[in-house]
């Protein structure tokens, strides 16, 4: 099954809020012929295009691939939190990579997070930004745990924006009693997150990058210069950038062997009133927890409660995604339950086994970074920036990211799945019992 097409028709965009309220850009033209240039990008997600935007700011020659729409994947469709640091927490990084590459790890985490916010204003992106992440703990035991983590960012890393929640604080900002402790980052924040990639992608076409819309990528040469091949043209060009992420299917088989794709979907309620918007979430932050397979949620600029969750094994989408995701709602939000779902959709991320990002070089000239594992907005819109930077000559910090050591799921690409889906059911009883 072609996961571009297992749950979408081609060149449509979901029947999603963020899509009913984006300020759209003209639909592109797909490829026909062979063109030249000098970098070519598969992909209009945020990787993609922050690359081509950051090269083209160069004077490269850029030309951007999709098999749909650009930001009709991922960016277009996701929670829309812009996280701090990266997936996981700096204690387990540290294990992994020692102490001071932990911290230069760090440093690009805020560095990826201060690139968003510089996009935004540069080039003066209507995407609603709203400054907090509040990450809430479903088990009392945690709240230790979160603690100590809020300090060990404070002393060893100076991060001053973060700090813990206790139990009766935390009831107090969220109306629920799902939750016993947490932490609240305010240098994270939340947004729209169509609106900002089309943002890019609207900087991009004035800076004169070229976009070829429903032109899927059938083949990426090896070879100098590298030809991309679509069902009725080539791109000729002396760098290729792979920027599919979840919807990569198997263009390339040593990336899909330790990026795997995952559905994620969200529905959106009517608009609320004021007094019921105040009860949910006080503070109008986003909301993250700490179950394994996560509810994630926050308000939108017209007054709506965005929720993601519950989980789903393969590539197909539930058939009714507004009750799929009003479930878990419900178990945070019961009072909801006769407020009534005005939009409900599906989406493909893409996860690695370590939960951190995948950079590499394929080839001296092909390029490629994906597995955000949900941190897609921060680390998707810096790793095209990092591309972009490689390909220019500067590779300290692509080199950097590249150093994560990435290990191939077990079975590469074919056994994957399966194997998920054991572990994810396992961690969903985990989370229940």
């Amino acid at each position: 099954m072609n996961v571009l097409y297992a749950n979408d028709r081609q060149g449509r965009y979901p029947p999603s809020y963020y899509h009913a309220t984006c300020n759209e850009l003209p639909s592109f033209p797909a490829l026909a012929g062979d063109i030249d240039c000098d970098v070519c990008i598969i992909g209009a997600g945020y990787t993609g295009l922050s690359a081509a935007l950051h090269l083209a700011q160069k004077n490269y020659d850029v030309v951007v691939l999709d098999a749909h729409r650009i930001g009709w994947g991922a960016s277009g469709r996701n929670g829309g939190q812009l996280g701090i640091g990266l997936r996981i927490e700096q204690s387990k990084i540290e294990k992994m990579v020692g102490l001071e590459a932990a911290k230069d790890l760090w440093q690009l985490g805020l560095e990826a997070n201060q690139l968003v916010h510089d996009l935004i204003k540069q080039y003066e992106i209507d995407c609603d930004f709203k400054p907090g992440v509040l990450h809430a703990n479903h088990r009392t035991r945690f709240a230790r745990h979160s603690q100590e983590g809020v300090e060990h960012l404070r002393s060893t890393y100076g991060h001053e924006k973060v700090r813990f929640i206790d139990k009766a604080e935390i009831r107090q900002m969220l109306g629920t009693n799902a939750y016993f402790s947490g932490t609240l980052d305010t240098s994270a924040g939340h947004l729209h997150p169509l609106n900002f990639a089309l943002g890019l992608a609207r900087a991009a076409k004035d800076a004169g990058v070229r976009f070829f819309e429903k032109t899927e990528v059938t083949n990426v040469s090896r070879s100098d210069p590298v030809i991309v091949s679509g069902k009725h043209g080539k791109v000729s060009a002396k760098f290729a950038i792979i920027a599919c992420n979840g919807y990569l299917g198997m263009l390339e088989k040593k990336i899909a062997a330790r990026v795997m794709p995952v559905n994620n979907f969200i529905i959106a309620t009517e608009p609320l009133p004021q007094e019921k918007v105040d009860e949910l979430i006080r503070d109008d932050v986003a909301v993250a927890d700490s179950k394994f397979v996560i509810n994630y949620y926050r308000l939108s600029a017209d007054k709506r409660l965005l929720f993601g969750g519950g989980e789903n094994y393969g590539y197909k989408f539930p058939t009714d995604i507004k009750a799929f995701v009003t479930r878990p709602m419900l178990e945070i939000y019961p009072q909801l339950k006769d407020v009534k779902i005005d939009y409900g959709w599906g989406g493909t991320l893409a996860i690695t086994m370590n939960r951190l990002p995948y950079l590499n070089r394929l080839a001296p000239n092909i390029l490629t970074a994906g597995g955000y594992s949900g941190y897609g907005l921060g680390m998707g819109t810096f790793s095209g920036h990092v591309l972009a930077q490689a390909i220019d000559g500067t590779a300290s910090r692509f080199d950097c990211m590249g150093s994560i050591p990435t290990m191939m799921f077990p079975g590469g690409s074919l056994a994957r799945t399966p194997l998920l889906v054991l572990a994810m059911m396992y961690c969903t009883l985990r989370d229940r019992f």
